[in-house]
């Protein structure tokens, strides 16, 4: 049966690619098909092929349908800042409305397994004042949550947990991926984390020299999302 995510993350740069492109490896693994969407994405590198971000090549290199890779970033901005910023330098209309046919004509392609991952955090803003939450409440996505393991990250996990629920959405599980393995009492933590977010975890990833999907995968656990292995 089809199954689809929402990958969101305490804050940017905490690695929610990285977890994401784990998760559909593990999924390939075990003889899953796959597909991800990456709506839209700043800091793009313009190539012979167009704009490209390194984010969404990362999916897509972990989908096992045949996707384009317009169809898996249908919105890629060149300038490394906040989407909505991009999208007004050049004139496009950053909404939900512009980012939920793409999106939904991922979901509908019936992978096993379908991963939509945000940009940055829950409250990415969009044009109008909607918040790129806005789509995930529209797709009626359950969410996976990469918790950035670092000083303060509990403060920013229980927020964000309580603001998916707010929202009126199941956080189906989260990851706790160690980006600062020096963090102080990090047993601790991750066990706070534990009793404090009302989901499964998905795995402890710990700070790999070479996090590749196929490495990142060997510490995830999809079993807690009922996707039978």
């Amino acid at each position: 049966m089809a199954q689809a995510y929402f990958i969101t993350g305490t804050d940017t740069e905490i690695g929610k690619t990285t977890i994401a492109a784990g998760l559909l490896h593990a999924a390939r693994r075990a003889g899953l098909s796959t597909a991800a969407a990456k709506p839209v994405a700043s800091g793009c590198v313009q190539t012979r092929e167009g704009l490209r971000n390194e984010d969404a090549l990362a999916l897509l290199g972990e989908c096992s349908l045949a996707l384009r890779y317009e169809e898996v970033n249908p919105l890629a901005f060149e300038p490394a800042i906040a989407p909505h910023l991009a999208a007004r330098e050049v004139g496009v209309q950053l909404d939900v409305a512009t980012l939920l046919g793409p999106v939904q004509a991922i979901l509908d392609r019936g992978a096993d397994l379908t991963l939509v991952e945000g940009a940055g955090g829950w409250r990415v803003p969009l044009a109008g004042g909607a918040s790129l939450s806005d789509l995930v409440m529209a797709l009626r996505l359950p969410v996976i949550l990469v918790v950035g393991v670092r000083l303060g990250c509990i403060n920013q996990a229980v927020l964000t947990a309580e603001a998916i629920a707010r929202d009126g959405l199941p956080l189906a599980g989260w990851v706790a991926n160690v980006v600062d393995p020096q963090t102080s009492r990090l047993e601790d933590n991750l066990a706070t984390l534990a009793e404090r977010l009302p989901a499964p975890c998905l795995g402890r990833v710990p700070r790999l020299p070479r996090p590749s999907p196929a490495a990142v995968a060997e510490y995830l656990d999809l079993a807690p999302l009922g996707i039978a292995l």
